[in-house]
C-alpha cells in the first residue's frame, strides 16, 4: 500500500488529516465539534492562534502514525507534528492522535479533543515538548488521561543513528535488540518453540496442542544487529506500509536480565510506539487477541501499582 504526499502547511499550520472513509467520505466523528475553534474555510483557528488545517483525500484511508514521516514533502520546513483523526477518533471516541516529525517520528500520543489548540500551540512555542507527551500519557496513550500510569512507561530516548526498514509481513516480528546473551536468546527461542528453517517461531504449531490460556507467538524473528539497541518509539515508522503487521516485540536487555524473559511489544496502531512489558508466553496472546479484534493493546499495558489480570 502507498499514500500520496501531505500537503505542505504554512508556516505556524498544523494538519489534520483524515484517515478513516466511508463510500469515499471522509469520516471526522465528532472531532471536529470536539476541537471547537472558529473556521475558516478548510481550516480551524484554534485556542493559541494555531491554525489547524483539515486535509481530507481517499488516498490517505487506514493512514497509520508510522507512515506520515514518509509522506512530508521534501525541500520546504518540516513540521513539528501532524494530527490524525482515524479509526479510534471516529468510532471508538477517542482523542486525535498527535504524530512527532521532529525528535523520534512516527511515535504517536492522543489528546483530549478540547486540549489540542492549548497543546499544539505549547508545542509550537517551545513550552512543551513532544517528550513531554509521552512521559505523561496514561495505559491509553492519552495525554495526561486519567487511565492510570503504566507501570512500564514508554522510554523517551532519541535513537543515536538509523535503522533500517523492518521485514514486510502480515503477522508479528520478534526482534533482537540486544547482543550480549547468545545464550539467553537461544534460551528464548526454545522457549517459543524454536525458530524453523525460515526464521518463524510458532509457525508449525498443532493446534490440538495450543494451550489457550499460552496461546503461542508466531511471529518472523529478526535476529540482526543493524536493531541493535532499537527502542519502542522508533518501531513504527520501520515497518512497511505494504503489510498489516500486527505488532512488534523487541526482545531487549529486559528480556535477558528478568524472570520470564519479558518482551517489550510495541503498538502499531492505536498509539504508535506505545509499549507494553509482558512475559513471554503471554505475547502470543495479546497478537491472537488483536488479530481478532477481541482486545485491544491497552488492556495489555500494566497499570503502576496494580497487579496485571494476566498475573492473577
Amino acid at each position: 500500500m502507498s499514500f500520496p504526499e501531505l500537503p505542505q502547511p504554512a508556516p505556524g499550520e498544523v494538519l489534520l488529516v483524515c484517515t478513516c472513509y466511508k463510500d469515499g467520505e471522509a469520516l471526522w466523528g465528532g472531532l471536529v465539534d470536539g476541537i471547537g475553534g472558529r473556521r475558516e474555510g478548510h481550516a480551524l483557528i484554534l485556542e493559541g492562534g494555531v491554525r489547524l488545517r483539515l486535509v481530507e483525500g481517499q488516498g490517505w484511508d487506514y493512514l497509520h502514525g508510522g507512515n506520515v514521516p514518509a509522506l512530508v514533502p521534501g525541500g520546504g520546513l518540516v513540521p513539528p507534528v501532524v494530527v490524525l483523526a482515524d479509526i479510534p477518533v471516529v468510532y471508538g471516541g477517542d482523542g486525535p492522535l498527535l504524530v512527532d516529525l521532529a525528535v523520534i517520528p512516527g511515535r504517536g500520543v492522543r489528546v483530549p479533543p478540547a486540549r489540542l489548540g492549548e497543546i499544539l500551540a505549547a508545542l509550537l512555542g517551545g513550552r512543551l515538548a513532544f517528550d513531554d507527551l509521552v512521559r505523561d500519557m496514561d495505559v491509553y496513550g492519552m495525554y495526561q488521561g486519567d487511565g492510570g500510569r503504566p507501570a512500564f512507561p514508554t522510554p523517551t530516548v532519541p535513537p543515536l543513528r538509523s535503522f533500517p526498514a523492518l521485514p514486510a509481513t502480515e503477522a508479528a516480528l520478534l526482534v533482537r535488540t540486544s547482543f550480549d546473551d547468545e545464550e539467553g536468546w537461544r534460551a528464548l527461542l526454545d522457549e517459543l518453540g524454536g525458530a524453523d528453517e525460515d526464521g518463524w517461531v510458532g509457525a508449525d504449531v498443532d493446534p490440538d496442542e495450543i494451550d489457550p490460556e499460552h496461546y503461542p507467538l508466531t511471529a518472523l524473528v529478526v535476529d540482526d544487529r543493524a536493531f541493535e539497541g532499537l527502542g519502542p518509539g522508533q518501531v513504527p515508522v520501520l515497518v512497511p506500509p505494504t503489510e498489516h503487521t500486527t505488532l512488534v516485540a523487541l526482545a531487549d536487555a529486559t528480556t535477558f536480565a528478568e524472570p520470564g524473559r519479558p518482551l517489550t511489544v510495541v503498538d502499531l496502531y492505536d498509539t504508535p510506539g506505545q509499549s507494553a512489558v509482558l512475559p513471554c508466553r503471554h505475547v502470543g496472546s495479546l497478537v491472537c487477541n488483536l488479530e481478532i479484534s477481541n482486545m485491544d493493546f491497552h488492556e495489555f499495558v500494566a497499570v503502576e501499582g496494580i497487579e496485571p489480570w494476566w498475573e492473577g
